[in-house]
């Protein structure tokens, strides 16, 4: 530099030099990057999310869709409905049946899922890389800490990358395998769940069509009764009016009749609610008018199966029993999976990679590799680990057996409960004869006052409610018969038969009402 250069040519002179430095320029080069950057964090900032709730008018056509799907695909009543139809209609068509086996079929659909978890691993990877700068470097030697050689770089500007790899890891393999074993237990854990719902079911389709048959009956009864004791109340208010008996006797017998009439319309909005629910169980619109067909006389369900072989085949056929079963056999691969995660790791590679970097000789190559990995930490936990797996299955076992103490229970319990209700209804079949008979006589011993029409109308609706409590004995005798087969684990439909043809589920579900009858010597159904 020579004398007559001023300071201010030396500092425009530094400044220059500076921002010729590969620090300059790189810092140059990230400006418009970070403006970039901050640039989209303004514009994602403006892209939240907020809560949209839903229009009327999409509310609207959700309602519509769901009240179409749920009776989509459905056959209508064609004529009178029998106790096997419905049943069969109950098995196919019932929405919380339905429910259960779309979860059965998620079950399996997952255990799919887990099936192919045992598969090696096939990677595919294709990339592109844009650098603003070279990507450069240079070496300082060890010991005299000076550059030895001038800053170089082997790589493109530009660089495009692909690979396809192969890999299988045996541990990985291991517990994918003790998966899927579990998730194959679980399938058959929602079949059993399946199973209980339709047992149960068919026990409320049992007790809700004989309630329903007795509305049938008995709606026709109301009407006629209603009518009379209304025309009784206007003669006895009249008669009131004219002073023609005493006002206590008057209103004692007003006061009879308004409480007839109480207990007939009580009756009338109970039998308005029997076909409803006989209809939800079918899965039929609300308000749809349908007819029963009972059977005539009343069939006295009897099971003559001894005791103890009805706990033996609760035992072996309960579903919540084999539900236990299955969970304990998951408990046990879960412990198999836990002492798996304690082994080694090995991955076994193979692969094909592309680089199109222009400094390389090879594009493409091939590699295979193994690799080993240990966590040896948790051999500090084994012993936890494996107290923890005994642990489990001790506790699924022990539930499993407090469950079938609670089976048993259940098994005497349904028997003397199904005993019992055959007594009751022999109580009010003979009970609904003598009301019958009474009424046959009253009616036959009737005058024409108001006192003899009071008791008319007393006997009729004595006798009407009777035969109601007989309906209803009834669907409480076989809710209870229904009961003993859902506690003995019986279906109402075998294994083996597609539900998906209602003229096939009725006949199989006589063939199996036929054959439950037959269990321990029993002689069926007796009717009265």
């Amino acid at each position: 530099m020579s004398p007559q250069t001023t300071t201010a040519e030396v500092a425009s002179f530094s400044a220059v030099a500076s921002d010729s430095t590969p620090a300059a320029r790189s810092t140059r080069a990230l400006r418009p990057s970070l403006i970039a950057v901050a640039i989209a964090a303004l514009w994602l900032s403006g892209c939240a999310i907020h809560p949209t709730p839903l229009t009327d008018a999409e509310l609207a056509q959700s309602a519509h869709a769901d009240r179409t799907d749920m009776f989509a695909g459905q056959p209508p009543l064609t004529g009178p409905v029998t106790l096997d139809d419905a049943m069969a209609r109950a098995i196919r068509y019932n929405l919380d049946h339905r429910l259960k086996m779309m979860e059965e079929a998620l079950a399996q659909k997952q255990l799919d899922l887990a099936n192919f978890d045992m598969l090696p691993k096939l990677t595919a990877q294709a990339g592109y890389t844009n650098r603003s700068n070279p990507l450069a470097s240079s070496s300082e030697g060890l010991l005299t800490n000076t550059q030895v050689v001038p800053p170089a770089f082997s790589t493109d500007e530009n660089d495009r990358t692909a690979d396809l790899t192969f890999s299988w890891n045996v541990l990985d393999f291991g517990v994918s395998y003790f998966e899927a074993k579990e998730q194959a237990d679980r399938v058959l854990v929602v079949e059993q769940r399946r199973r209980k719902v339709v047992q149960l079911m068919m026990q409320q389709v049992r007790e809700a069509y004989w309630e329903a048959a007795g509305a049938q009956r008995l709606e026709g009864q109301i009407g006629p009764l209603l009518t009379q004791a209304k025309q009784a109340l206007e003669e006895s208010r009249q008669s009131q009016l004219e002073g023609l008996r005493s006002p206590l006797d008057t209103l004692g017998y007003q006061h009879a009749l308004l409480d007839i009439m109480r207990q007939l319309e009580a009756v009338r909005d109970q039998l308005e609610e029997a076909k409803p629910r006989l209809a939800s169980l079918m899965n039929i619109a609300p308000g749809t008018d349908f007819t029963l067909a009972p059977p005539q006389g009343f069939a006295v369900p009897t099971f003559g199966m001894p005791m103890n072989q009805m706990e033996e085949t609760a035992l072996e056929r309960r579903p919540e029993l084999v539900e236990a079963d299955y969970n304990e056999r998951i408990s046990v691969n879960e412990a198999h999976k836990a002492i798996a995660k304690l082994l080694p790791g090995i991955e076994f590679q193979l692969g094909g990679h592309y680089d199109s970097n222009s400094f390389l000789y090879y594009h493409f190559w091939r590699a295979a590799g193994v690799n080993v990995s240990w966590n040896l930490l948790n051999l500090l936990n084994e012993k936890n680990i494996r107290g923890q797996a005994d642990a489990q299955r001790e506790v699924a076992h022990a539930q499993r057996l407090a469950l079938s103490m609670a089976v048993l229970t259940q098994v005497h319990v349904a028997s003397a409960d199904l005993a019992a209700k055959q007594r009751q209804f022999d109580l009010f079949k003979q009970l609904n004869d003598v009301d019958a008979q009474i009424l046959q006589h009253t009616h036959n011993a009737t005058i024409a006052n108001a006192q003899g029409k009071l008791e008319e109308i007393r006997a009729a609706t004595s006798a009407m409610m009777s035969e109601l409590r007989l309906y209803q004995s009834y669907g409480e005798l076989e809710s209870a018969y229904g009961q003993l087969l859902a506690t003995l684990g019986l279906d109402p439909l075998p294994t083996n038969v597609s539900n998906s043809d209602l003229k096939s589920i009725e006949q199989s579900i006589d063939k199996e009402q036929a054959r439950w009858a037959s269990f321990g010597g029993a002689d069926g159904a007796k009717t009265q």
